[in-house]
């Protein structure tokens, strides 16, 4: 059986349901800083070990005996292949370019910061690079993002793997409060980090349009940011539009998906969107821009409908069209879970990465018997 360690720096909940279902095929070992450890250590399979190291902040010198002790964990380990889940962190990204590693395969959810996003680290966008170059493998969740690398970083195509972004919902019921939520039948979510490429601005003004043809709706604003007081000069609604400005704890994030009807997300950018996986998860569908990945994942009035990016006459009516008919709702809902079963399964797609894998090793021990 392969030994495989799997090193992550955030993208929590995508790497907790990734383990899990890689236990079934290698013997894991999960690498991570102990910040994050708490997140994980109650989701994960009891067959996965596990090594946790400090890490201070991003611009703390004692990042370099982080470092150290992240790579004698990697020594111990001994694994045949090192997986990644994509960091922005340049210690990490020096650390690779600077040490010998096993053969390497890297997960990047995002190429490019996106567009007005403040938790950018200083300098990330260019070391992230060295993973690029370094991996033997690279794994991303979309074609857009397959052909950013291919074509602006000329990393051979054969090196970049397409795997859909699994479902969500799953681990986010198991962790739930209460899970017999029922939907209210004409409430709206939009749910994540609230930055400008998210799109907030054209949901609030779609918003008149669909009260003036359903009176009823009613949106449902949760999770963290900018200032949200600036998406409301004249004031806020309070009978129309809810809102939970900080950061969601995991138990509750389920109760949101289930109580609404439509998930929305207004992008005017996107790579791949923890959103749209958790939303299918939920058998919530969805409304969203015909931007980046989303228009890969989403399929067209299949378990989702999509609009052009910032058309808020487009993205209101089809609102309206959801909400307004039932029985779309329902086929799409049944669309959205059905998915959960095939291409977002995370079955599926760790018997995929396992593929890869086996490719990677395949190659390395080719390459030592030329050698020989």
């Amino acid at each position: 059986m392969l030994r495989v360690a799997l090193l992550h720096f955030c993208f929590e909940d995508y790497t907790i349901e990734l383990a899990n279902a890689l236990t079934n095929y290698v013997d894991l070992t999960l690498i991570q800083p102990c910040k994050i450890a708490d997140f994980c250590k109650d989701a994960l399979d009891p067959r996965i070990q596990v090594f946790s190291f400090k890490k201070p902040r991003i611009r703390d010198p004692r990042n370099l005996l982080s470092m150290r002790e992240m790579m004698r964990s990697l020594h111990k380990i001994n694994p045949d292949v090192l997986h990644v889940q994509e960091t922005n962190d340049p210690w990490y990204d020096l650390t690779l370019l600077l040490s010998e590693m096993p053969p390497l395969v890297t997960t990047i959810h995002d190429v490019f910061w996106h567009p007005g996003d403040r938790n950018n680290i200083f300098g990330s966008d260019y070391t992230k690079r060295i993973s690029f170059y370094r991996s033997q493998e690279i794994i991303v969740h979309a074609e857009s993002l397959k052909k950013i690398l291919t074509q602006d970083f000329r990393i051979p195509q054969h090196r970049v793997n397409i795997l859909q972004h699994g479902e969500l919902g799953s681990l986010y019921q198991r962790r739930a409060k209460e899970n017999n939520i029922q939907r209210e039948p004409y409430t709206l979510l939009f749910f994540g980090r609230i930055w400008p490429y998210k799109g907030l601005n054209y949901l609030i003004e779609a918003i008149p349009l669909i009260a003036a043809k359903i009176p009823e709706v009613k949106l449902i604003i949760a999770g963290r940011g900018e200032n949200i007081q600036q998406y409301f000069p004249n004031g806020l609604d309070t009978k129309r539009i809810e809102i939970i400005n900080d950061f969601i704890p995991e138990e509750d994030v389920a109760a949101l998906f289930q109580r609404a009807t439509i998930s929305v997300l207004p992008y005017i950018e996107a790579s791949q969107s923890g959103v749209a996986a958790l939303s299918y998860g939920m058998g919530t569908p969805i409304v969203a821009s015909d931007v980046g990945g989303l228009k890969e994942v989403i399929k067209h009035e299949k378990d989702g409908l999509l609009v052009p990016p910032g058309d808020v006459q487009a993205l209101a009516d089809a609102i309206i069209c959801l909400l307004s008919d039932r029985n779309l709702q329902q086929r799409m809902q049944t669309a959205a879970l059905a998915r959960c079963q095939q291409d977002l399964n995370w079955a599926n797609i760790a018997a995929q990465t396992v593929d890869i894998y086996h490719s990677i090793v395949n190659k390395k021990q080719k390459y030592h018997l030329v050698n020989l």
